[in-house]
């Protein structure tokens, strides 16, 4: 049987900003989810050397979410980052590529994109869907970089990070359990009103209406990804509030005492124009940072001190259970 042909892209772009910033950026897989609008999840697995890296990413193309795992070799010095997918999802056969940034003649950085691809059974049908969600994608990584390299007229980055946690007396399975069985949220979160839930796999769809702080109401679409084995739960949204341009979080739980330490992370990018719009045109950015931070505060704190509740208890009734059993 013959090879399956191989089928190549290019795209390229000239963003605002120093090359060696723009490297740093693609080189650090962990920021893709809060910069690149098709990735829903991305985890280093493996660094066999200083240069290589197995990543396992999950990301959306062509309105599903796929999952991969690649193989990055890294070269800081020629600014060249080069991939090549060792276990792809049907309908790629295979998949390769490379990052190449350079400093750009009137300043800033040329960014390059090569893609290199074949269809399993290099069925037609297959190859045009492949090729439609590399040209998406490829086409919303590169806007989105130039706009996570871009400062807000304040001069400050709009991409920002925080974390709240609390520490429970409980199992981190129980908690894993709360945090996962998010269709349950409305009966046991008072801040969601409404929640409806798909799932494929370790990939969960949710559409909630969250009561803000303030009395008003948002509608988002996340994508989460559930790692039980690493008690971890991260997410995307999709659909946002419309002072963002990505939010970006993950709940953790860890061994910490006796107990587990509850962690919620947010990554989040302001939206200038929905800051105007939504908050009003004189809002100051800081202003608009210290409003996002308490609201998402706010909720994700309520989330964890639930879950604490919850932990607690179940860990209270596993230590009756086992008192009764000593009785008998």
């Amino acid at each position: 049987m013959a090879e399956p042909r191989i089928r190549t892209t290019l795209h390229r772009t000239t963003v605002p900003a120093d090359p060696d910033q723009v490297y740093a950026l693609l080189a650090d897989a962990g920021q893709w989810p809060q910069i690149f609008t098709p990735t829903v999840h991305a985890e280093v697995t493996e660094v066999p050397d200083a240069d290589q890296q197995l990543i396992h990413l999950w990301a959306l193309a062509n309105g599903e979410v796929r999952d991969w795992t690649s193989r990055r070799t890294l070269d800081p010095a020629a600014r060249r980052i080069t991939f090549r997918q060792v276990v792809s999802s049907p309908p790629v056969a295979s998949m390769g590529g490379e990052w190449l940034i350079e400093a750009a003649p009137d300043g800033g950085s040329s960014v390059t994109l090569l893609h290199d691809f074949a269809a399993v059974d290099d069925d037609q049908e297959a190859a045009d869907w492949i090729e439609q969600a590399v040209e998406r994608n490829s086409t919303a990584e590169l806007e989105a970089l130039s706009r996570a390299v871009t400062a807000g007229p304040d001069g400050e980055p709009l991409r920002f990070a925080f974390s709240d946690s609390v520490d429970a007396e409980g199992p981190a399975e129980a908690v894993f359990e709360f945090l996962a069985r998010a269709e349950l949220w409305p009966e046991r979160l008072p801040h969601v009103g409404r929640l409806d839930l798909t799932e494929q796999g370790d990939v969960q769809r949710m559409e909630m209406v969250t009561l803000a702080p303030d009395g008003s109401e948002h509608t988002t679409v996340s994508l989460r990804v559930l790692r039980p084995e690493q008690h971890t739960l991260v997410y995307k949204q999709t659909v946002l509030p419309g002072a963002l341009a990505s939010h970006t979080g993950r709940w953790t739980v860890e061994p910490h005492g006796a107990g587990v330490r509850i962690t919620s992370w947010h990554g989040v990018t302001l939206d200038v124009d929905g800051v105007a719009r939504l908050l009003g045109a004189d809002t100051a950015l800081a202003d608009a940072r210290a409003r996002v931070r308490h609201n998402l505060g706010a909720n994700s704190t309520a989330t964890l001190l639930l879950a604490k509740e919850f932990a607690e208890q179940h860990a209270q009734q596993h230590a009756e259970r086992q008192g009764a059993a000593w009785t008998r």
